[in-house]
């Protein structure tokens, strides 16, 4: 692929702030959706297994329940989050991502429906669960089928992307052009370390979710050591197999001695160290979001020595400065988002913490935040659509 035909293919129009931020973003953003992505998957096996498990056993009938809920709120979350590194991706990287919908247009299509799918027929899983204790097995095995295939159709939009070498060869084999969109390409053993993540994601939620609920009377004392003893075992078999794909994915692409590899691989050693203790697992996801942004990070360097040895260089980009969008962008995503979430991580937190029902209505905190909240939305949509409008008539006027 010659460096030429990838500059032809960028924006015209350049992007509208310095590129170097658009690809921090992007490592943010794709850590935090990564994150919800493998919270699910963990959460929804887990819990199919505890549909098998919770007729004879107390334990799991009060966790199964739990790990249903957490994985709707989870899939619902990493929808959210997966379009923001999609946009900051298809900005600087434009070329890559175009061409591969292009390359895999039917797969993109079937990627949009299956999720759809998936997620109908997981609330379908979460209410026959609900009614019948260990119901909806099959409903939720099918659902958990779709999102694993769902991730599997991403995972080959992002390898079909950095093989600008092969561009051409998959949209022409043998010189006959091929336009049906059904190209696919996997990486079986970058797929399998980043699927493996899902075990020991799971494994340190259990652990903060024993801590969380300790102090609730309702939750007894045995529960919660069983919990955090479960995740104790999970987390450390998890971390052992991520940490032996790593290396072999490292390997196989000659990346093992970069210094972000190594960072990596000492991180999951501090992680496999402190879940395996439990001391305090709050502390521990701390580390645990440390080693996903390098993760992350690791995606992103890959991309960007493959475009580079191209000659294809983001910081290249033609840059022409749009203040207002970004201004808007930042009080977006930090006064609205920021808030947003307090609220509602505040509101979580005191949930647990308090016996019995909680009624945030009574609660000083919760209710100035969640007035915040909504006063701040207000005043957003007000300024989005009163913005955008103005722009409109000025330029048709």
């Amino acid at each position: 692929m010659d460096a030429s035909v990838l500059l032809a293919l960028r924006d015209p129009a350049g992007v509208p702030f310095y590129p170097v931020v658009f690809q921090a973003l992007y490592v943010l953003t794709w850590a935090l959706h990564a994150a919800f992505v493998l919270l699910a998957l963990g959460t929804m096996g887990l819990s199919l297994f505890g549909t098998f498990s919770q007729k004879h056993d107390s334990h799991w009938k009060r966790l199964t329940p739990h790990l249903i809920q957490t994985g709707k709120i989870s899939i619902s979350i990493l929808i959210v989050l997966g379009v923001a590194p999609l946009l900051f991706t298809q900005v600087i990287y434009d070329p890559n991502w175009y061409v591969a919908n292009t390359l895999s247009g039917m797969w993109v299509f079937i990627f949009i429906y299956a999720l759809i799918v998936a997620y109908i027929m997981y609330y379908w899983y979460y209410y026959a669960n609900k009614k019948d204790e260990g119901g909806g097995k099959l409903i939720g095995i099918i659902s958990f089928a779709l999102l694993v295939f769902s991730g599997l159709l991403m995972h080959n939009f992002a390898v079909t992307s950095i093989m600008p070498n092969e561009w051409m060869n998959m949209y022409a084999p043998n010189g006959v052009v091929d336009n049906s969109g059904w190209t696919f390409n996997m990486d079986l053993i970058r797929l399998a370390f980043m699927v493996s993540l899902a075990i020991p994601v799971v494994g340190i939620f259990l652990q903060n979710y024993s801590r969380f609920l300790s102090t609730k009377e309702d939750f007894s004392p045995k529960f919660i050591e069983y919990t955090a003893s479960l995740g104790t075992k999970i987390g450390v078999i998890g971390l052992i197999i991520s940490a032996l794909c790593f290396v072999a994915w490292m390997l196989q692409i000659e990346y093992l001695l970069h210094p972000l590899s190594l960072a990596i691989i000492v991180g999951v050693v501090i992680l496999l160290l402190m879940v395996a203790k439990n001391s305090n697992s709050y502390i521990t996801t701390g580390v645990l979001v440390v080693v996903a942004l390098l993760i992350s990070a690791m995606r992103e360097l890959i991309r960007f020595d493959i475009m580079a040895n191209l000659g294809y260089s983001i910081y290249e980009y033609p840059v022409n400065l749009e203040i207002p969008t970004i201004i808007m962008f930042l009080l977006t995503f930090l006064v609205l988002g920021g808030v947003g979430v307090a609220w509602l991580l505040t509101m979580a937190w005191k949930v647990g913490k308090n016996q019995g029902v909680f009624d945030g209505s009574k609660d000083i905190i919760v209710t100035k935040l969640g007035n915040y909240t909504l006063g701040i939305m207000v005043i957003w949509m007000v300024i989005y659509f009163g913005w955008g409008m103005s722009i409109l008539f000025a330029n048709i006027l």
